[in-house]
């Protein structure tokens, strides 16, 4: 059933993909707001409090109504419930018409635009970036996007659907992520700012819920790229990188594709915006690119990259989606 609903999902968010104000966007935001305001009061048990209601409650919504369907209304309208679950939480037009737009202003050479586009996108000052850092910034966000998007929850959809909890995983994963984002971004709020409990409690436990589906991501794009190069970009580089999990997937990247990654980070613009649950919106980019120290090896980032990395995503899912199909199938024949 995880293959069939995962492909379901792909198929209907590549020809109807969600629009950025919608009615589930909305709710995630303000059940999160709900809980900080509610919860947060500055002690330490207050932040696993405010973590496990935030993310754990949406999480068991969809895991009862799974179990609902299942047992009362059978096996075809708990699929829906997945498709429907995966169609909010998975896909790549979250946030590829971004890379796109980018990469056709480099395309035409309006590198000014490429520029704008970019700093739109992050809420970073791209000014007076050079062509070459404009591509090697927009390889590290899209590879961490889509690792956030498509690879992180299938992932975790896939491993708890195996239990038999149906989409809870794509819920844990996603809700996960951006309650972490959200408190660490909320902390620069004028108004009630998140305590450094809560944003403690947000960023160890997403660090322990990201760490196997960042290195199944990694491990993707090793296969279906340049294998000896990305796995010792691994083991060498990717300690480099701030973060641990994300280190991991853009170390994997820069061997897989042969490509010079990290050296630096762009600064946050200092006008706040409303934080949204699409992380392409308010990635935080102390947490995705810049290396304590110097850069991987590979090549300078040209925009032939950029249509490379498309293709290395593009082969690792369906490399996944080939292993699941295999999977579903020895099941169903066994």
């Amino acid at each position: 059933m995880s293959f069939f609903a995962i492909l379901c999902a792909l198929l209907i968010e590549q020809l109807r993909p969600l629009a950025y104000h919608n009615p589930v966007y909305g709710a995630v935001l303000g059940w999160t707001r709900w809980t900080s305001r509610n919860f947060d009061a500055g002690k330490s048990h207050h932040g696993w409090v405010a973590w496990m209601l935030a993310v754990g409650l949406p999480s068991l919504i969809a895991l009862g109504v799974h179990w609902l369907l299942l047992h009362f209304l059978g096996l075809p309208f708990a699929m829906l419930w997945s498709i429907a679950v995966l169609y909010t939480t998975l896909g790549f037009r979250q946030f590829s018409h971004h890379f796109t737009g980018i990469r056709d202003a480099l395309d035409l050479g309006d590198e000014a635009l490429a520029r704008s586009l970019l700093a739109r996108w992050q809420r970073v000052d791209a000014a007076d970036l050079p062509r070459s850092a404009i591509v090697r910034h927009v390889i590290e966000y899209s590879v961490i996007a889509a690792h956030r998007h498509v690879f992180g929850v299938l992932a975790w959809f896939s491993i708890l659907a195996a239990f038999g909890l149906g989409p809870a995983g794509a819920v844990f994963y996603r809700m996960s992520e951006f309650v972490a984002r959200y408190w660490a971004q909320k902390n620069h709020a004028s108004a009630q700012p998140a305590s450094q409990w809560v944003r403690d409690v947000a960023d160890r436990a997403w660090a322990a819920i990201d760490w196997l589906p960042a290195r199944i991501t990694a491990l993707g794009f090793a296969v279906v790229g340049s294998f000896e190069e990305a796995i010792d970009c691994w083991r060498n580089d990717a300690r480099r990188f701030p973060d641990p999990n994300d280190g991991v997937i853009l170390a994997a990247t820069s061997g897989a594709l042969n490509v010079r990654l990290g050296g630096g980070q762009l600064a946050p613009m200092t006008a706040p915006r409303e934080i949204s649950p699409q992380p392409h919106r308010t990635n935080t980019p102390s947490a995705l690119i810049g290396l304590e120290s110097g850069s991987t090896p590979g090549r300078e980032p040209v925009l032939a990259h950029l249509r490379s990395v498309v293709g290395l995503v593009w082969r690792s899912v369906v490399m996944w989606m080939v292993l699941l199909a295999l999977l579903t199938l020895a099941r169903l024949l066994g």
